[in-house]
């Protein structure tokens, strides 16, 4: 049975792609046959003429992965915008969930293994009714929250957390990732009240600008 999986964040800009290439290239490491999806990207660039995904190319890649764009990343748009708003500000069509299952379906019918990418938090709006949370449960995804280390991350860690598990969303567990590269007493020690404040499993810290670590790897894997 294929097993998938969300990777989410309680921000932007907070290290979801760094986990989900690492947890590709180590599934790909393992024999297993991943696929990968972003299903709407924004701030994409243009390059002639076509819309470039960063992110979900950053994922095919460390997959080693050969599909194509259309099933990975569905829907990209160049406002760095939530997806539902940045369909608005482009003037082009907005995410249809039912076509995003139908790529997770064929992507998933393919591999062992599925890293499905978000945008932002979990409550982000893919249309205005229809968020990363509702994804989850449609496609059954355990979902990975990575908090960004900074001052003010246990809040929306928390929340995040609470919201997920009041959804009915499977949390496999949350990671915390540097996003500066000074230490703070916020940042050394957001890892310790992190775990005294969620009753969630803590896989561990990615310092600022290094991979992530094997430990961590090996615990999502799982």
């Amino acid at each position: 049975m294929t097993r998938a999986m969300m990777i989410t964040g309680t921000d932007t800009s907070v290290g979801k792609t760094l986990v989900g290439c690492a947890l590709a290239f180590a599934a790909k490491a393992r024999g297993m046959r991943v696929g990968v999806m972003k299903p709407a990207e924004t701030g994409c660039a243009e390059l002639r003429g076509e819309l470039v995904p960063a992110d979900a190319q950053a994922l095919l890649y460390a997959a080693s992965s050969e599909l194509p764009l259309t099933l990975a990343c569905p829907y990209r748009y160049p406002s760095p915008l939530a997806p539902a708003r940045a369909a608005e500000a482009d003037g082009l069509p907005a995410p249809e969930p039912e076509h995003i299952e139908r790529c997770f379906r064929e992507i998933a019918a393919r591999s062992d293994f599925v890293i499905v990418e978000g945008a932002g938090g979990i409550s982000v709006p893919i249309t205005w009714g229809f968020n990363y949370a509702d994804l989850a449960l449609r496609l059954g995804l355990e979902v990975v929250l990575v908090v960004g280390n900074r001052l003010g991350c246990l809040n929306a860690a928390f929340l995040s957390v609470h919201y997920a598990k009041a959804r009915g969303v499977k949390l496999r567990g949350c990671v915390l990732s540097d996003v500066e590269p000074e230490a703070t007493p916020a940042t050394e020690t957001n890892a310790d009240s992190l775990q005294r404040l969620v009753d969630v499993p803590y896989f561990g810290r990615i310092r600022h600008k290094e991979p992530v670590s094997l430990a961590i790897i090996g615990s999502l894997l799982e």
